[in-house]
């Protein structure tokens, strides 16, 4: 028996907002655009560049995950597999489309970059200032004192040390 293999990995930004939907049966469905790019150099040295656009397709708890995660513009990794479906449109025409089925995908941006990539986005701080960040030197200036500390002591660090409550 030959094997055959359907796996597709792509790399590229969202077209759009994601939609999520559900099924009768109350599975979810989300669906939305990703576009990835070329670039290339011609025999006469111009650059040339080409988009292509991915209908994507993911179920289920993915679906309802980038739904919530991804919007226009996000770069994203998805990796699934090509589906080809046909119908009959509501004319009597038959139509058919390609899509990428995903079962697994990864926001390739944080949301740092995101809300910095687009004013309109304000941050998950909001109006709190930013936490306080210890450097490494006072942690250092501490060992050093506490080196001094466990030599010899003088008389008034035994006595500040003493009136220490801890």
């Amino acid at each position: 028996m030959s094997r055959s293999l359907n796996k597709v990995q792509l790399i590229g930004n969202l077209t759009r907002d994601p939609e999520l939907r559900y099924t009768p049966q109350g599975t979810a469905v989300c669906t939305f655009g990703v576009a990835t790019n070329r670039q290339w150099k011609t025999d006469s040295g111009e650059m040339k560049d080409e988009a292509e656009f991915h209908k994507i397709v993911a179920w289920n708890q993915l679906a309802e995950i980038c739904s919530k995660m991804l919007h226009k513009g996000s770069r994203v990794y998805v990796e699934g597999r090509i589906q080809t479906r046909s119908w009959t449109g509501q004319d009597g025409t038959p139509k058919q489309t390609v899509e990428i089925v995903v079962n697994d995908m990864l926001v390739l941006e944080s949301k740092r970059d995101e809300s910095s990539a687009s004013e309109n986005v304000p941050d998950d701080f909001g109006d709190a200032p930013a936490p306080e960040v210890e450097t490494a030197e006072p942690k250092k200036a501490a060992k050093e004192e506490k080196k001094v500390k466990k030599g010899k002591e003088t008389d008034d660090q035994k006595d500040e040390s003493e009136d220490i409550p801890f």
